[in-house]
């Protein structure tokens, strides 16, 4: 099995260009597409290139230098253009026919714990004693896409500031944190593991979740549980200050009935002098 998920990892860099652009159609709408092509195209290039886009930035390498890669450009434009004008979306709909979406997402993960692993490979050729640079990496490297968000929605004209992904971390988010550190112990003799075992456990741990989720149509994450239980005790209770806070609210609203009651007998007070 370890053989089988070491070859897979060995596929060429462009396979995400496949894979992430599938995503894009349901969050840039058909009507962007149509009305502004270009910012179309661009939004499709960032959920292709955008980790790598981030892992650079942070690396101070140069930031176009993967747009250099012609075949992985040409086939992450074929691919937008089948999705978005395709006639009668024929393709998107054969895309998000749930059992070649399934493979598609297990694909997907397959490739996301790849380029963590990658990632901070790569960090640490540079930084050797940088664990933080290390994990910055590697998490980059697996939920990139989602980290640029606000800047893809800016390009279809959005500013959304509410749902940046680090208020909200989605699933695949918090797993490719999660998923860095580890590989980061790992890389730094911390972890007696060998990184085929971590790859192959981590890879198994991603594939269930995200399969799972995506055909119970669950937007849960299977870390909730447990964070519940540790955040608790690490960062103490949000509860308690929401609950301060619907007191005070309480009180408020509270005081609000009674106000009104006032006001009420008030303006009878005044109908009847009025009527006096």
């Amino acid at each position: 099995s370890v053989i089988i998920i070491a070859t897979s990892l060995g596929m060429e860099e462009r396979t995400p260009t496949r894979l992430s652009i599938f995503s894009v159609q349901p969050q840039a709408s058909v009507e962007l597409s149509r009305r502004h092509p270009i910012a179309s195209w661009l939004c499709a290039m960032l959920h292709c290139f955008g980790s790598y886009i981030l892992a650079d930035l942070l690396l101070g390498e140069p930031l176009i230098d993967y747009f250099s890669n012609n075949s992985s450009i040409l086939l992450a434009s074929a691919v937008w253009y089948l999705i978005f004008f395709c006639p009668m979306d024929l393709f998107y709909k054969c895309v998000c026919f749930l059992p070649v979406k399934l493979i598609f997402v297990a694909m997907k993960e397959v490739v996301r714990v790849r380029k963590i692993a990658v990632g901070i490979h790569h960090a640490h050729h540079h930084y050797h004693h940088g664990w933080f640079v290390m994990i910055a990496t590697g998490w980059v490297k697996g939920s990139g896409v989602a980290l640029m968000s606000n800047f893809e929605q800016l390009l279809r004209g959005v500013w959304k500031p509410e749902t940046n992904e680090i208020l909200h971390m989605s699933f695949p988010t918090k797993a490719s944190l999660y998923g860095a550190i580890l590989f980061t112990l790992q890389q730094t003799r911390w972890l007696p593991v060998s990184k085929a075992s971590l790859i192959f456990i981590f890879t198994m741990f991603m594939v269930s979740c995200k399969v799972f989720l995506t055909a119970t149509h669950s937007h849960s994450s299977p870390f909730d549980a447990l964070e519940g239980y540790i955040c608790p005790v690490l960062f103490g209770s949000a509860c308690g200050g929401d609950h301060h806070h619907d007191n005070h609210g309480g009180s408020h609203s509270g005081g609000g009935p009674g106000s009104k009651e006032e006001l009420s007998e008030g303006s009878r007070k005044k109908k009847a002098k009025k009527a006096d």
